[in-house]
């Protein structure tokens, strides 16, 4: 009998290095047309100050700045990410600040910048806030239970610099029959099932994003659907790719990380392609807000 460790007692042993990376050259660009509805419809352009909260590794900020927006990144939860975004952004910065990432002046005021990045961006300027027109939070939600929990309190601190009007944009999973990936997600919440509702994934609710943009006192202006597929030049590259998003990290505390993958690979077979690549068709869902 397989002896299960408690998610308290173990974290999933992973490097988080290896796992930005994975997610920078692999993952990351599964939801490019998400960022580009979203930009399309929001007109993004160099009238745009953009703030992108929990921004990974700073793809959907880069698309923004060639749009000609000023753009502000922030991840407190993955230092890793923020690093390579600080790289694809700010590629003459000096290295070892990884708190912030921008090609704007984010003019933040102190208080608020220490909860938001513990401290200034390097290249942050100015002494106000000139106000963003546009936060986002494009990292899903509605696939892990409690996966918005922090989200409010980011949002809180984030809203204060941004104008009255301004744009909010949350983004979340699509109902499980329009995602070929749940299949897959749901052998991760098999795995993790002595974890309890530890961080497993259960099915997106419809009003999951109202939810949140309730709780932040954020007015609903429109939503829409994007479809996302999953593609991948393999299957190692699927596993990879899968592993960097973190739903698979319940699995991986409450197994081990060979299993993971063995299992993984295996739930990955009914979506091969007769070529060797790897196909999951996904629809993923937006909500404009606006700061009131």
């Amino acid at each position: 009998m397989r002896q299960h460790l408690s998610h308290a007692d173990s974290a999933p042993r992973v490097d988080p290095s290896a796992r930005a990376r994975d997610w920078s050259e692999i993952q990351e660009r599964m939801l490019v047309p998400l960022y580009e509805a979203v930009y399309e419809r929001l007109d993004v352009g160099p009238a745009t100050r953009l703030l992108g909260l929990r921004c990974g590794s700073g793809l959907a900020l880069l698309m923004a700045a060639s749009r000609g927006a000023a753009v502000t990144g922030v991840d407190p939860a993955s230092p890793e990410r923020l690093a390579l975004a600080r790289a694809r952004l700010l590629p003459d910065a000096p290295p070892g600040r990884a708190d912030g990432a921008g090609t704007g002046g984010c003019g933040t005021r102190a208080r608020t910048a220490a909860k938001l990045v513990a401290g200034p961006p390097a290249d942050a300027v100015g002494t106000e806030p000139a106000g963003y027109t546009l936060v986002t939070v494009f990292e899903p939600i509605g696939s892990l239970a409690g996966d918005s929990e922090g989200l409010g309190d980011l949002l809180a601190d984030a809203l204060p610099l941004a104008g009255r009007g301004a744009a909010v944009v949350l983004a979340g999973w699509g109902p499980p029959e329009r995602c070929a990936t749940s299949s897959v997600l749901r052998m991760a919440a098999k795995l993790a099932d002595p974890l309890g509702a530890a961080r497993a994934w259960r099915p997106a609710r419809r009003d999951d994003l109202e939810e949140v943009a309730g709780r932040a006192g954020l007015k609903p202006d429109g939503s829409g659907r994007v479809a996302c597929p999953f593609g991948y030049a393999d299957l190692d590259s699927a596993v990879r790719g899968l592993l960097s998003t973190g739903l698979f990290d319940a699995a991986i505390a409450a197994t081990d990380a060979k299993q993971v993958d063995k299992e993984l690979t295996e739930a990955l077979h009914p979506h091969r392609r007769p070529d060797g690549t790897v196909w999951m068709p996904n629809v993923f869902r937006y909500l404009i807000a606006r700061v009131p």
